[in-house]
């Protein structure tokens, strides 16, 4: 039971924080806010706050800290679970309401790459279909010299 409960956390988790940085989120932090407070209304304010700063860590964030953000939901849901296993369906059911797309059985897997350190010479796109992209790549830093290289190439 709590390898099911685990891997609700998980989902639960992966799709706030993907919620977290979309024009829905004002809309659907209260709910989430309430879930966590489980009837505890002043307590619905101090999570909702935390929610937020969550949101805003996200939207100036880095790779590290969509993970971190993500580990602790993951482990507040996990937490939640456990001392309330009642409150599974509730998640379910939110998770269902808030990603109707979460059973993908017969589609093609959702994707989530993180890029960290090392140096990254240009855009990567990773996607379903794109159009009308234009990149300006002036002052973008050409790669070093290496065998084979001529250093003075596209001078």
């Amino acid at each position: 039971m709590e390898a099911e409960l685990a891997e609700l956390a998980a989902s639960g988790a992966t799709t706030l924080v993907g919620l977290m940085v979309t024009d829905a989120w004002s809309q659907v932090r209260g709910r989430v806010a309430r879930f966590f407070a489980r009837g505890e209304d002043d307590e619905v304010a101090v999570v909702d706050d935390e929610l937020r700063r969550d949101a805003e860590e996200l939207t100036a964030g880095d790779a590290p800290a969509v993970a971190a953000v993500e580990d602790r939901w993951r482990e507040r849901l996990r937490r939640a679970l456990l001392d309330n296993p009642e409150a599974a369906a509730e998640l379910r059911r939110i998770l269902a309401e808030l990603d109707p797309e979460g059973d993908r059985a017969g589609r093609a897997p959702r994707v989530r790459n993180s890029v960290t350190g090392g140096t990254q010479y240009g855009p990567v796109l990773q996607g379903e279909s794109f159009s009308g992209l234009t990149f300006d790549m002036r002052g973008a830093v050409p790669p070093p010299p290496g065998p084979g290289r001529d250093p003075e190439a596209g001078r």
